[in-house]
């Protein structure tokens, strides 16, 4: 019997494919690279959002309350717990950046409007810092 397959053909044919390397300095490549990360990262994490003004944290936080039924009518919960819920499923950056941002949320003098409502020590407009977040509620 005789096949009438055809043989396999590799992936790529080896004597088309040209390479193109473009030499460029380092300090050039270093400079463009970092110069459009730098960009990116003020663009997606420092600049609050124009449709709602918040930044990614801020939003991340506010989400996962309503998702842990975090409303007025509830009773507070401690702000580490709210803390590691943000950290494990939003956003896995450190607890200490979120927990900054939580409490700029819950302070009066931060920011227009308060978005959290903190119960607790969460700091001064004197530049005391807020205690640990073992030690608050929200």
């Amino acid at each position: 019997m005789v096949s009438h397959r055809r043989p396999a053909k590799p992936a790529y044919d080896p004597h088309t494919v040209k390479e193109h390397i473009v030499e460029t300095p380092l300090n050039e490549e270093m400079s463009k690279s970092f110069l459009e990360y730098a960009y990116s990262v003020i663009y997606a994490r420092a600049l609050p959002d124009a449709r709602d003004g918040l930044k990614p944290v801020q939003r991340r936080i506010i989400y996962q309350m309503g998702q842990m039924n975090l409303n007025p009518d509830r009773p507070y919960m401690k702000s580490a717990r709210v803390v590691g819920e943000v950290m494990g499923k939003l956003h896995p950056h450190g607890d200490s950046a979120i927990y900054d941002t939580l409490v700029r949320m819950a302070q009066s003098w931060s920011m227009r409007y308060m978005l959290v409502d903190g119960q607790g020590n969460f700091g001064s407009p004197g530049d005391d810092p807020a205690a640990a977040m073992r030690y608050t509620e929200c």
